[in-house]
């Protein structure tokens, strides 16, 4: 790979690794209700699950979803009705941080590694940055190169969301304006089923 396609491909993983989505918001949503320790098995769970996800893209899933649209399309209507539960539970979740959420947790490593398999925007951006950074015929030190690179470069971006989410923490300690913030969170969620469901 050129140090121009390297480059090319380092600023569309920032780009779409900043920017907010499933993964940031509920990162973020998880660093204000539980803090940022608790959270980190979440957020290894969303780097390896990506990983997982871009690896099985870059060695040819994307061709068989070509081949077989029906199964797109289950996993479409699936991680839609998953993502409209996680809003759901995201919104009702108990708006005290005074006390530690015992009765609650967060998202697991596991959980994490599931979800990116019917979230949209993990989907775009993989499919994405495959097709258009990929050479055809590539072989798998290629593929894994493009995936240590999306590690790199996209993990620092959660670990920010997350962080985010810890900060606001503090200026969250009012239970109307913690339960304020889960719902528009929840609604943001709601708000990221368009792209899947409108392809």
């Amino acid at each position: 790979m050129t140090p121009a396609l390297l480059m090319a491909a380092s600023l569309f993983i920032l780009s779409s690794s900043i920017t907010p989505g499933p993964n940031n918001t509920m990162l973020m949503a998880s660093g204000v209700n539980f803090g940022f320790r608790r959270s980190l098995r979440h957020l290894l769970g969303v780097q390896v699950g990506f990983a997982i996800l871009l690896s099985s893209v870059g060695l040819g899933l994307h061709a068989v979803l070509d081949r077989v649209p029906q199964f797109y399309a289950l996993l479409r209507y699936l991680g839609s009705a998953y993502m409209l539960w996680m809003a759901w539970k995201l919104a009702t979740t108990r708006a005290v941080l005074t006390e530690p959420l015992v009765t609650q947790q967060p998202m697991g490593f596991w959980g994490a590694i599931a979800f990116q398999w019917v979230n949209p925007k993990a989907w775009v951006m993989t499919v994405t940055f495959m097709s258009t950074y990929l050479a055809p015929g590539a072989q798998l030190p290629q593929i894994l190169l493009l995936v240590l690179l999306f590690l790199l470069l996209g993990g620092p971006c959660s670990v920010f969301w997350l962080g985010f989410g810890q900060a606001m923490r503090r200026l969250l300690q009012n239970p109307r304006h913690l339960r304020l913030f889960n719902v528009t969170m929840a609604l943001t969620l709601v708000a990221s089923l368009y792209p899947m469901l409108t392809v």
